[in-house]
Parts: structure tokens; sequence; C-alpha cells
């Protein structure tokens, strides 16, 4: 059984909590990614699980069993690092075949172990070679190899990719994706770059300040964000966030209003409020919101507009490619209002109103505390 359970867990190193109140329940099988900037706390949730560090308080189990005392070697779990951790002096069948030797397997065996391994990572033309021969993607499943041919319950993969570059990057994404598919393994996966998780991951756990902030699908992570930071962490360009107040059914920003859906925000009480737009659902058309277009950028198949409305707001708008555009030009927004968030103020303010289908979304507790 491959089922990770973290109920409670805290972890404090000295004065300083790394993390509070930390429940994820990852199902057998499951692709779970850890995702969140340096510090939320996602690698010290990784270290737990693996037994290199353990926790202050709460249970840690896997496959039914906690493990919070039980160290690495008795976990049934294979961790593969950022660095790949790979023995220089070892050709790549000695790397991979490492783990099985120390567990006293017979050589027969492990050659076999490694053989099929190999086979899986389309790694057979490079057993006889040494790590210093091999590209980092050939080195990355090196690394795979010798955590798959021990068979663990659950894989432990510590931004795996993050030394790699971009095309590499993409092409090991895939290789990740299809392996998961055909071992149907639990995987536990950390990153800070969130097209990793939304494009590999089955949950995402989004953390920040030691806390979990959502665990929830990659599309509802991105359409329905529990709360403010987790509105601005996922999407690239990021979400327009607009600090203004709720008023007689709008929402008024720098004497501007827009009216809010009254199916979704009827209930949202007039006050201080935070807007949220993501740049695909604001085009260049006659709209409610006027401004003056401040940066064209053209990556090709699109252009990312930055438009400035009066006082001062920046918002950033999604344009077709080709469209003649100009830094200087007068526009008016139209916006998919029924795409508009709403958030309560501050940092991680909750997320206000009711989602599309008419449930009405729970109130997130704020968040507050340390990271590591």
């Amino acid at each position: 059984m491959g089922q990770v359970t973290l109920t409670d867990v805290r972890k404090v190193f000295g004065a300083f909590t790394a993390l509070e109140g930390l429940n994820i329940d990852i199902a057998e099988g499951e692709f779970v990614a850890l995702l969140g900037p340096s510090g939320c706390g996602k690698s010290t949730t990784l270290r737990m699980l693996a037994g290199l560090d353990f926790p202050t308080a709460g249970t840690i189990s896997i496959g039914g069993r906690v493990v919070n005392d039980v160290p690495p070697g008795k976990r049934d779990i294979a961790m593969v690092f950022q660095s790949y951790a790979l023995y220089p002096h070892m050709t790549v069948a000695e790397n991979i075949a490492y783990p099985l030797k120390k567990r006293g397997m017979p050589k027969a065996e492990r050659t076999a172990a490694v053989q099929k391994a190999a086979a899986t990572l389309q790694l057979e033309p490079l057993l006889d070679r040494k790590p210093r021969q091999l590209s980092g993607g050939q080195q990355q499943r090196v690394a795979l190899g010798r955590a798959l041919v021990r068979e663990p319950k659950v894989f432990l993969l510590d931004e795996p990719l993050s030394n790699l570059d971009a095309k590499l990057r993409s092409y090991m994404r895939a290789e990740l994706i299809e392996l998961h598919r055909r071992i149907g393994k639990t995987m536990v996966y950390v990153t800070h770059d969130q097209l990793e998780a939304m494009t590999m991951a089955d949950r995402i756990a989004v953390m920040h300040g030691g806390r979990l902030q959502q665990f929830d699908t990659p599309a509802a992570v991105y359409d329905r964000p529990a709360n403010r930071f987790v509105a601005g962490f996922i999407g690239t360009p990021s979400m327009n966030l607009v600090e203004g107040a709720v008023r007689d059914g709008t929402f008024v920003f720098a004497g501007q209003a827009l009216p809010l859906p009254k199916d979704r925000f009827g209930d949202v009480p007039e006050g201080p409020a935070v807007l949220g737009l993501r740049p695909e659902d604001i085009r260049l058309e006659q709209g409610p919101l006027q401004g003056t277009l401040r940066l064209v950028e053209n990556s090709g198949h699109e252009q990312i507009v930055t438009v400035e409305v009066p006082g001062g707001t920046r918002l950033l708008v999604r344009a077709e490619a080709g469209r003649p555009l100009s830094m200087g030009q007068s526009a008016t927004l139209a916006v998919e209002t029924a795409r508009l968030h709403l958030f309560a103020p501050g940092e991680t303010g909750a997320r206000l109103g009711r989602d599309p289908g008419g449930a009405v979304v729970e109130m997130a507790p704020r968040q507050s505390g340390g990271a590591s």
C-alpha cells in the first residue's frame, strides 16, 4: 500500500516554526506535487516523509503504518535528489544496482532488476558508461532507475528537473508522466515551478509560510483559488489582484466600477476586498474600464499587454499575436465578469462569494507562521 498521510504535522527548529498544522492525505498511486516559493516548507515536508527529519508533533504514516520514528531504510520509500547523487566511479549499471547490493540481493537477481529498470527508462545502451559521460537528462534517468529497482511503495522527488535546461525539462516532464502511468506508484514531487506541478500532478498541495493553503486538482487550484496567495502564485502571467471595495453590487477601485454578478457575489458584505482577474479574462475591446498601454511583450503566439488604468493600477492582458499595439495607445477593457474572483483583504485573504455552480465558498483560515 502506498497511501501517505500527514496528520496535524508540526516541525520546529529551535525558535523557528517550519510547519504548522499540516494535513495531507495522498491516495495509493497518486502523483502529488508540493508547490510553493522558497521557504514555504515543502522540502521540510519531503525530508520528514523520507525520515531525514522527524516531526515535532503530529503523525506521518506510509501504507497505513506510522513512521514518525522509523529510519529511512525501513520506510519502503525511494528518494530522487535534485543533484542526482550518482557515484562517479561506478557505471550506470553499478549505480542502479547499488541499493540492491547493499540489501544483499544475489548478483543474478540484481542484474535482472537492473535490466528491467534500464528497459523501462531506455538506458540499455548506457549501462557501461560512467556518470561523467552522460547528459543531464540521462543522469536523471539513472537516478530514477536506482529508485525504481527498489520497488518502493512511495517515490519522493526533490526538484529533480531544476538543473536541466528548459528544453530538457519539458522532455523529462513527459518522461516522468509516462513513467508514473506505467508503474502506477505513489509519487510525491517537490517543486517551485508551477508549470511542472500543473502539467504533471493529479493534485497540488500549495504551501506558503509553513502552512497548506490549498490541496486540490490543478484545474481547481487555477479556476477556484482558495485565497489571495494561491490566486497570485498560480498562473503565468499571474492573476491581476486589485485592492478596492465592494459597494452597491459593484467593485470600486481608483474611481472605476465593475458590476459584480449577483448570483455569485450578492451575499458578500460591502467593504474592502481584493478583485482577482486572470489576464485571459480581460479583452482589449469596448468595455467599462479605460486605460493606456504601457508595455507590449510579444512572445510569438500571443502578446502580454500591461494596461494602466486611472489611479495607477496596472493590469496584465492577453492579446492575440499579430494585433497592432503600441505603448502609449489608449484602450478600453472588457471583462469576463463570470470569471471574476473576490478575496478578503490581507496576503492570504480567503476567497469570497459562491462558485459558478452555486456552492458557497468556504472561508479559509488566514495563515501565518514561518517556513523552511
